[in-house]
C-alpha cells in the first residue's frame, strides 16, 4: 500500500524574531541606464523594481534611471509608459502620487539605435549632464535588456565611449557595472567567446550575469537553512540522503516565445542557468565567509564535479519529451508540434529529466534527479531532499508502508520549507502515520509583493555579486549541457509527442527514476 498524504503542521515564527528587521544595504548614488527600455522586460519587471526599491527607502536619493530605445519618446511620455506599467504590473499594487512623483522626476528617455555609435555619445552625454548636477561621484549601471546577439557589440561601445570604462579595483569609486541578461550563449562555444570578448574590456567584477531565479526569496534561504543551522549540515551527505529531486514544471506552453525555444528546447532554457544553480547551492560545501567569490568558488566546485555524460551514456542519465494536444485547467490546449511558429514535425524536447551525479567526498552515488517541462500537471518549483530509509523497520503498521523523510524546499508558489516524517497515531495500537510540518512565507511574514529582479538590481548598485554568475560558472554549466544537447540532435526521437499536456511528463521518465529506486513527487 502507498503510503497517504501527510497530515500539515503549520510553523509560525518565533515571538522573540517577529520584530522587523532594518535592512542592510542601501543603493549607492547611481545613474542607471537601460538599453532596450522599449520591451517587455522593462515594463513587466525592471521599473516595478526599481519602484519598489524607491518605495521602501533603498535607492540612494542620488539616484537616476535612462530608458534607452529606437522609438522616439520625450521624457514626459516615456514616464507616462511606465507608470502605466508599474500600474499594469502584478508585483505592484497602489502607486500613491507622491511616491510616483518622487520616482517620475528621476526618470528620463534617451532615443536611438543601439548598433550606432552615435547613440552611445548621446547616452554619455545625458549621464554626464545627471553627474554634473549631482556635484558628487555616482556609480553607473548598466542593464542590457536587449537580444542576446547584440551583447558584445552594446559592451564594445560603451567601452569606446568610455561610459563603462575598465576598472580593475573593486574598491574604486566611482563604479561602472553592466548587468547581462540570459542567455548567455548558446553553447560553450558561443559563452566562452561571449565571456573573452567582454572580459577584454571589462573586469570581472563589473560584469553581472543575471538569473532571476537567484533573487527569489526561499532559493537564497537555502544558504541559510543549511548553513545557520546545525541540525541539517550534519546530515547533508551520501550517507544520511537517498537522493535529490529537484524540479521546474511550468502549465503554460511556449506562447510568444516559439522562434527562440525551437532553437533553444527545455536543456538551454532551464537547464544551463537555473536548474544547475539550483543543483550548486544544494550540493556545494560550506564557503569560508558569505561573501560573493567565496560562496561562487564553492558553486564552481560542484559543477566542474559533476559526472560528464557522453552521447554513449545519454541514454543511462537522460529523458525527453515533448507535449502533444490535452487539458490545462479544464481548457483544451494545442500539443507543440500546433504552436504558432513551430515546425509541424519539430524535434524540439519541451521536457528534460537528468540524473547528475556529483564525484566528490560528500555525494559520491547520491543521484540529484533534475527535471522541467512545460504544459505540465502544475506550476511547482522545489528542491526535495529524500533522506535514506530506517535500515530496520520494527514497526509491522498493518502492512502500510513507511514514507521517506523529505525535506522540501519550495521555491514557486507559495515560497516555504516542509518536513515530511512519520509519528504514531493516538490510540492503544501502534499505527503510524507521515505528518507534514510546513514554513510558508506567506503565513509567517505576510504577502509580499516583492521581486526577485529589486533584490538583484540592489546587489547590483552596491557591488554584491554573490547572486550573479561568473564567467567560469556559466562555462561550467556550458560544458556539463552541451553533451546533452548534442546528442539529443544527432538522434531525433522517434517517439514526439510523447506526453499529455496536464500531465508530469512521459511515462519513459517514470521508468527511467525508477530503476535508482525512486519515484518523482508531484507536488
Amino acid at each position: 500500500m502507498s503510503a497517504p498524504p501527510p497530515v500539515a503542521i503549520p510553523l509560525r515564527l518565533s515571538e522573540h524574531l517577529a520584530a522587523p528587521v532594518e535592512p542592510l544595504k542601501k543603493g549607492d548614488p547611481c545613474t542607471a541606464v537601460i538599453l532596450g527600455a522599449g520591451g517587455d522586460l522593462t515594463r513587466r519587471k525592471l521599473m516595478p523594481a526599481l519602484y519598489h526599491l524607491l518605495h521602501d527607502g533603498l535607492l540612494h536619493d542620488d539616484f537616476s534611471v535612462v530608458g534607452a530605445a529606437r522609438e522616439p519618446l520625450t521624457d514626459q511620455a516615456f514616464r507616462d509608459r511606465m507608470r502605466q506599467a508599474i500600474l499594469d504590473s502584478t508585483e505592484v499594487g497602489h502607486v500613491p502620487d507622491a511616491t510616483w512623483d518622487r520616482f517620475a522626476q528621476r526618470i528620463h528617455y534617451v532615443q536611438g539605435d543601439m548598433t550606432d555609435p552615435a547613440f552611445f555619445a548621446a547616452v554619455s552625454a545625458r549621464v554626464a549632464e545627471f553627474e554634473k548636477e549631482s556635484g558628487r561621484p555616482r556609480g553607473r549601471l548598466f542593464y542590457l535588456a536587449l537580444p542576446p546577439s547584440v551583447y558584445a557589440t552594446a559592451v564594445e561601445h560603451l567601452s569606446a565611449t568610455g561610459l563603462v570604462p575598465r576598472i580593475d579595483d573593486p574598491a574604486q569609486r566611482p563604479w561602472a557595472r553592466v548587468i547581462v541578461e540570459k542567455p548567455f550563449g548558446s553553447s560553450l562555444a558561443t559563452a566562452r567567446a561571449l565571456n573573452q570578448s567582454i572580459l577584454k574590456r571589462l573586469a570581472e567584477h563589473q560584469v553581472f550575469r543575471i538569473d532571476h531565479y537567484l533573487g527569489k526569496e526561499t532559493v537564497q534561504n537555502l544558504l541559510v537553512l543549511r548553513f545557520a543551522n546545525s541540525i541539517f549540515e550534519p546530515i547533508w551527505n551520501r550517507r544520511h540522503i537517498h537522493h535529490v529531486q529537484i524540479t521546474a514544471a511550468e502549465t503554460v506552453g511556449v506562447e510568444h516565445r516559439a522562434g527562440y525555444y525551437e532553437q533553444a528546447g527545455v536543456v538551454r532554457d532551464m537547464f544551463q542557468n537555473h536548474l544547475l544553480q539550483l543543483l550548486a547551492l544544494t550540493a556545494m560545501e560550506p564557503p569560508v565567509a558569505f561573501r560573493a567569490e567565496d560562496v561562487r568558488d564553492e558553486k564552481v566546485k560542484v559543477l566542474r564535479a559533476i559526472r560528464p555524460i557522453t552521447p554513449a551514456t545519454i541514454d543511462d542519465f537522460a529523458v525527453r519529451g515533448q507535449y502533444g494536444p490535452g487539458a490545462i485547467g479544464g481548457l483544451a490546449v494545442p500539443g507543440y508540434r500546433q504552436e504558432d511558429r513551430v515546425a509541424p514535425n519539430s524535434a524540439t524536447p519541451t521536457y528534460a529529466a537528468v540524473r547528475f551525479l556529483v564525484d566528490n567526498w560528500r555525494w559520491q552515488g547520491v543521484p540529484f534527479f533534475v527535471r522541467s517541462g512545460k504544459r505540465m500537471a502544475r506550476r511547482a518549483t522545489e528542491i526535495a531532499i529524500q533522506f535514506q530509509r530506517p535500515p530496520h523497520l520494527m514497526f509491522q503498521n498493518g502492512g502500510r508502508s513507511f514514507a521517506a523523510n523529505t525535506l522540501v524546499i519550495r521555491i514557486q508558489p507559495n515560497e516555504g520549507v516542509s518536513l515530511c516524517f512519520e509519528i504514531k497515531v493516538p490510540g492503544v495500537d501502534v499505527k503510524m502515520t507521515s505528518v507534514q510540518m510546513d514554513f510558508s512565507y506567506a503565513n509567517v511574514f505576510g504577502a509580499t509583493d516583492h521581486s526577485a529582479y529589486e533584490t538583484l538590481l540592489l546587489d547590483a548598485m552596491v557591488g554584491d555579486g554573490t547572486l550573479y554568475a561568473r564567467s567560469d560558472q556559466v562555462e561550467a554549466a556550458w560544458s556539463i549541457v552541451d553533451p546533452i544537447v548534442q546528442a539529443w540532435s544527432a538522434e531525433p526521437p522517434r517517439d514526439f509527442p510523447n506526453y499529455v499536456s496536464g500531465s508530469w511528463g512521459p511515462g519513459a521518465a517514470d521508468a527511467f527514476i525508477a530503476r535508482d529506486g525512486c519515484q518523482w513527487r508531484q507536488p
